[in-house]
């Protein structure tokens, strides 16, 4: 599996998958970009896809499956199916104008690490789900000076509004559409109104591939 986390994450939420996950760009290990799009993290990753035999399913988190669903249409002969876990489909203008409010922040420097992994596990959702001194936030705070900092560009807040609905017209591979029970991000209705088996996951939240590693992996097509 090619597996791509969401916006504030890395690729360490993955661990227990059999798979390759990379840091998306401006997160993690992966250098900043000077702007972000999906498209772009879609055509970043894409050379990993030569890394399998065959056509690799792809399993993306909010937006990681939106990069994933831009993937698939990029490289339809190299991707064998898309799961898109707790993808943000419906945006407010509220919405809009707190993630654009978020990218022009300046980087926030922290007196410890361990201020800077609350943080992080803040931001990507993580809290309460992993500790801050779990191995997978390693790469998400970086030293800097004296103080330390969030690994992720404040600027990938700007990425922008997917259109899901264009995504999914343009893929020709299986696709799921799922989200955890109690993922306040995104409703079943609003996953039914575009494919038609959406799923949701019982008792889980916006972060069901880490807390149920295998409900996600069970979903693949």
């Amino acid at each position: 599996m090619l597996l791509l986390h969401g916006l504030g994450a890395t690729g360490a939420v993955w661990r227990g998958y059999d798979g390759v996950a990379p840091d998306l760009p401006g997160h993690g290990t992966a250098p900043w970009e000077p702007t972000y799009s999906f498209e772009r993290c879609a055509d970043a990753v894409r050379p990993l896809l030569e890394r399998f035999d065959g056509p690799v399913p792809l399993v993306g988190h909010s937006m990681g499956g939106v990069v994933a669903l831009a993937l698939a249409a990029m490289a339809p002969e190299r991707v064998a199916g898309v799961v898109g876990l707790g993808i943000k489909v419906a945006w407010s203008p509220d919405d809009v104008a707190r993630a654009a409010a978020v990218a022009q922040r300046p980087v926030a420097t922290y007196a410890t690490r361990e201020e800077a992994a609350e943080r992080f596990l803040r931001v990507s959702g993580l809290a309460g789900l992993v500790a801050p001194d779990d191995p997978a936030v390693g790469t998400a705070v970086v030293g800097e000076g004296s103080g330390w900092r969030l690994a992720q560009d404040p600027r990938t807040f700007g990425v922008g509004v997917p259109d899901v609905p264009a995504l999914l017209a343009a893929v020709d591979c299986p696709v799921v559409l799922a989200r955890g029970e109690h993922d306040p991000m995104v409703s079943h209705a609003e996953l039914a109104a575009l494919v038609a088996d959406p799923v949701t996951l019982p008792g889980l939240g916006h972060n069901a591939h880490v807390e149920d590693p295998a409900a996600v992996q069970a979903l693949l097509p």
